[in-house]
C-alpha cells in the first residue's frame, strides 16, 4: 500500500519537473542591456514596423476666438466632409464649407485631371484681389508629388529638383510640368480653373480667412 502510494508521488513529482523544464522564465529587460547594443529593438526611419505620427486632432472649438488672435494658424480641409477648419494651438478657431473640383475623389496625378491633391501643403503664394479675386495658392506638386511623378517617368529630373528646391525656400513649385499646379484656396467663382482641383468658399469666408494665412502657413488636405 505504502509502495503504490511512494509510486504515485514519485510519478507526480516527475511531471511538475517535466513542466518546469519545458519552461523559460525571461526578466522583463531580458532583450536589452545597459550598453543597448546587442537585443535592443530599433525603430529604425523607413522601417516598415515604425509607429506612424499620430495625426494632430483639435482638442477643443473655440468659434468666438476674434481673428486677430490667430496668429499661428493651420488649415485642415477635409474633401469629403467638405468642410474647411482653421486651427490654432488645437484649437478649432472656424469651420467652413466648402466646394471641389469637377472630379473631387481621389489624388490629383496631373494637369486638368479636376482633383484636389491630398498631402501636406503651405501656402506659397497670397493673391490680393477685389470682390471673389483673392486666393490662396498652395505648393502643389509638393516633394511626394515629386517622387511619385518622377519614378512614374512623369517629370524629369530637374523638374524634380525645381520643385524640391521650391519646398526648400517655402516658394511656388513650377506649375506648368504634367503634374500641374496653381491649385488655390479661393472665393466661389473667383477663380477660372475647374481643373486645378481649386477648393472654393463663400466669399466671406474667404475674406476671414485670406486675412489670417501667410505664405507659409500649412495646409493638410485629407480625403
Amino acid at each position: 500500500m505504502r509502495g503504490d502510494f511512494l509510486a504515485v508521488r514519485f510519478i507526480f513529482l516527475c511531471l511538475i519537473v517535466s513542466v518546469i523544464s519545458g519552461c523559460s522564465v525571461q526578466r522583463p529587460d531580458a532583450a536589452f542591456n545597459s550598453s543597448g547594443a546587442k537585443g535592443k529593438k530599433h525603430i529604425r526611419k523607413g522601417s516598415a514596423y515604425r509607429t506612424p505620427t499620430p495625426a494632430i486632432e483639435p482638442v477643443r472649438v473655440d468659434y468666438l476666438t476674434l481673428l486677430s488672435e490667430v496668429t499661428n494658424p493651420q488649415i485642415y480641409i477635409y474633401k469629403e466632409k467638405r468642410r474647411l477648419y482653421l486651427v490654432q494651438s488645437n484649437v478649432v478657431v472656424r469651420q467652413y464649407p466648402i466646394t471641389l473640383g469637377i472630379h473631387p475623389v481621389g489624388n490629383k496625378q496631373t494637369a486638368g485631371d479636376g482633383r484636389t491633391p491630398v498631402g501636406n501643403f503651405y501656402i506659397c503664394q497670397k493673391t490680393p484681389g477685389e470682390r471673389s479675386d483673392e486666393a490662396l495658392f498652395i505648393n502643389y506638386p509638393n516633394k511626394r508629388d515629386a517622387q511619385r511623378a518622377l519614378f512614374s517617368g512623369i517629370i524629369s529630373p530637374l523638374q524634380f529638383k525645381q520643385i524640391l528646391s521650391a519646398a526648400e525656400t517655402k516658394t511656388a513649385p513650377p506649375w506648368d510640368t504634367k503634374l500641374g499646379g496653381g491649385v488655390s484656396i479661393c472665393a466661389e467663382g473667383g477663380q477660372d480653373n475647374a481643373g486645378h482641383g481649386d477648393i472654393e468658399l463663400y466669399s466671406s469666408d474667404m475674406k476671414e480667412l485670406f486675412e489670417v494665412a501667410s505664405i507659409g502657413t500649412p495646409v493638410h488636405i485629407r480625403p
